[in-house]
C-alpha cells in the first residue's frame, strides 16, 4: 500500500485550504480518499486476525469526514489537513469502545488506540477498573516493549478524582482524562511496501490494552 497520493493531496490542501480550490480539485480528493479507504480496509482485515470484534466492519464507517465544523472555532479553514479513521466494533468512528486509530497528516502521522474522550460514565468506570486491577493494568502499560512503542495522551486532572484515595501509590493513572496511546511515525511510513506489516505489529501490541478497557466499556454499554 502506497500513501504517496494521499500525502501529495494533503500537502496541496494545506497550502490551499479554501472551498474554491477544493471544488476545483475534487477529483484529487476523491482519488486520495479511495486510496485511504483501501488502506483502512486492509487494516481492518489485518486487525481482524487477532481481534475478532473488528470482523465485518466497513472502512466507510470508520473514516472521519474531511469537512470541519467551523461554527465555534477561531480556525475557519473549511477542511481538515489530515485523513483519519477509527477502527472499532460498535459503530466504527462513532463507537464508544476502545479501538485502533490511523492518522495521516504531514509531520504528524500516527497509529494509536485506546479510549480518547470517553463519556463521563465510561471514564469513571474505567478509572475504577484501573484502581481495582492496577497490577493487570500496569503489566500492560509498563511493559518494556509497550513503553518503547507508545506514549500516552498526557491530559490529566491536577488532583486525584473524587471517590479514590489520594494516597493511592499509582494515583497518576487515575487522573487520566483519556486512556489513549500513540505511536508516532514519519511521513514516509505509509509510502513503504512494508507499512502494513509494521502497522500490524503496532496494533497487535495495542490489542491487550484495548481488551482491558473494553471489558469495562462493554459492561457499561450492556447495562
Amino acid at each position: 500500500m502506497n500513501g504517496k497520493n494521499i500525502l501529495h493531496f494533503l500537502s496541496e490542501l494545506k497550502d490551499n485550504n479554501n472551498r474554491i480550490w477544493f471544488a476545483e480539485n475534487k477529483d484529487k480528493y476523491k482519488s486520495a480518499l479511495v486510496e485511504f479507504e483501501q488502506l483502512v480496509s486492509a487494516l481492518i482485515i489485518g486487525i481482524s486476525e487477532f481481534d475478532e470484534s473488528i470482523r465485518g466492519i466497513q472502512a466507510k464507517d470508520c473514516i472521519f469526514r474531511i469537512y470541519r465544523d467551523v461554527r465555534f472555532s477561531h480556525n475557519k479553514s473549511p477542511y481538515k489537513n489530515h485523513f483519519g479513521a477509527y477502527i472499532s466494533a460498535g459503530g466504527g468512528r462513532k463507537s464508544e469502545r476502545a479501538g485502533y486509530y490511523i492518522h495521516i497528516e504531514l509531520g504528524a502521522c500516527m497509529l494509536s488506540g485506546g479510549l480518547y474522550c470517553p463519556t463521563p460514565q465510561v471514564l469513571k468506570a474505567v478509572r475504577q477498573s484501573v484502581y481495582d486491577t492496577i497490577d493487570d493494568f500496569k503489566a500492560i502499560v509498563e511493559d518494556k516493549t509497550f513503553v518503547r512503542y507508545f506514549v500516552d495522551v498526557e491530559e490529566k486532572l491536577k488532583t486525584v478524582p473524587r471517590g479514590f484515595p489520594k494516597n493511592f501509590p499509582d494515583a497518576d493513572y487515575l487522573k487520566n482524562k483519556h486512556y489513549a496511546f500513540t505511536h508516532l511515525v514519519n511521513d514516509e511510513f505509509f509510502q513503504h511496501n512494508d507499512c502494513m506489516e509494521k502497522s500490524m505489529k503496532v496494533f497487535t501490541m495495542m490489542h491487550p490494552i484495548n481488551d482491558f478497557l473494553n471489558y469495562t466499556v462493554d459492561e457499561i454499554l450492556n447495562t
